[in-house]
């Protein structure tokens, strides 16, 4: 199990005195970086902050630093370092992977989008119906926000491409990724999963899942604020280049038209850094790099299933409060989306007063709340925890939530 005060240990917010006393609940917004990341950044600012990749030292230096990044994470991933593109954000990589297919794909073509994804992986697929393609929408349950997976079949025929999240950031569901995608490739279609929402909580092994294209957001992962997307090589190699000219031939450069963030993906790093911490921590036998990141992944999702389980059992006894997606602990992520007699944002704003930091609105998933039927000028509330949460903090939110509701 992981020990919470060397979690803690890890994050400088937990220490910083303007921050003492404040229970963090919008992770799901963006997570506290930990410290791997910051001294990373910090270094590459103060030491190396020139044009990498040049014949001098601390432009070498540099340079081995961003390659550093791209050869760890990829290697957690289970994927190869080529695979992996770092970008501004996920929204802009899902933007320039929909260009790409846009230019691919011929006009009789049909691709799958669901109601239940952020609008960063749905707005740019669905765009694609301005030049011919046909979208055809996976619905999700509008009781319980679940994908049922007998609904996907008929929409598949002769689609050549299926988008979906693992974790939807109000719904909170986990998805089963492996499933969903041997459907679609059994049916000729490429995947695209928007784990944005799912891998603060685990990072998972993209490599054992199939998704042909895999992306999550750096800060939401601990990190600094980039985009991470992984594009398997078969249908990178097959799609049109984004990039530069002279970058067409480069697998990692072809969808990142724009210039990298040369210190964000040396610092990206420090997230590896933070995952080998925790292995060892765990005092468990000497692994590979993704053997490590699969025993963490399932050390931090243990941590979060517990810690959700007494907020779940108030929740289900609080007829006030109407939470989306499954009660389970075990079947979601701790992002809990709430629809309550007033706006979720007024709700916010009267926690903060209670030290409880959360977000009140609609998280750029207003497909997802409309179609469970949450009036959007109301909009929903949202608390959203991880593994570095404590105890203590669960239950001050528990109090805060009785007395606010």
């Amino acid at each position: 199990m992981l020990d919470p005060d060397f979690i803690r240990a890890q994050f400088p917010a937990f220490s910083e005195p303007s921050l003492d006393g404040q229970a963090f609940f919008e992770n799901a917004g963006g997570s506290y970086p930990c410290r791997f990341v910051t001294d990373r950044l910090e270094r590459f600012y103060r030491e190396r902050k020139v044009q990498p990749y040049g014949p001098f030292a601390a432009s070498r230096v540099a340079g081995e630093e961003m390659d550093e990044a791209r050869l760890r994470l990829s290697a957690m991933l289970g994927v190869d370092q080529d695979e992996l593109s770092f970008g501004p954000s996920t929204t802009q990589n899902t933007y320039v992977m929909a260009e790409a297919f846009r230019q691919h794909l011929p006009e009789s073509a049909a691709i799958v989008v669901t109601n239940q994804d952020h609008e960063a992986n749905s707005g740019p697929w669905r765009r694609l119906a301005n030049s011919g393609i046909d979208v055809r929408e996976w619905k999700m349950d509008p009781g319980t926000g679940h994908l049922d997976l007998t609904a996907l079949e008929s929409l598949l025929d002769g689609a050549s491409l299926l988008c979906f999240p693992h974790c939807s950031n109000v719904v909170g569901e986990i998805n089963d990724v492996a499933t969903i995608t041997k459907l679609a490739h059994d049916a000729g279609a490429f995947v695209c999963v928007d784990g944005v929402s799912y891998a603060p909580h685990g990072f998972p092994d993209v490599g054992a899942l199939g998704a042909d294209i895999y992306l999550f957001s750096a800060y939401k992962t601990y990190g600094p604020h980039q985009g991470i997307m992984v594009v398997r090589r078969t249908l990178g190699e097959a799609l049109p280049n984004q990039g530069h000219h002279f970058n067409g031939a480069s697998l990692e450069k072809r969808f990142t038209p724009a210039g990298p963030d040369h210190a964000q993906v040396a610092a990206c790093a420090g997230m590896a850094d933070y995952v080998d911490a925790l292995y060892a921590h765990l005092g468990a036998e000497h692994v590979g790099p993704k053997d490590r990141a699969v025993a963490v992944h399932d050390a931090m999702r243990a941590r979060e299933v517990e810690l959700l389980a007494p907020l779940m059992d108030f929740l289900r006894a609080k007829n006030t409060l109407r939470l989306f997606g499954p009660t389970d602990p075990a079947r979601r992520a701790p992002t809990i989306a709430l629809e309550a007699e007033r706006p979720g944002e007024e709700l916010a704003a009267e926690l903060a007063h209670h030290a409880i930091n959360a977000g009140g609105g609609d998280f750029y998933a207003g497909r997802a709340l409309e179609a469970m039927g949450l009036d959007l000028d109301k909009g929903a509330l949202r608390v959203s925890f991880t593994h570095y949460t404590s105890e203590a903090e669960i239950n001050r939110l528990i109090e805060a939530l009785e007395h606010v509701v």
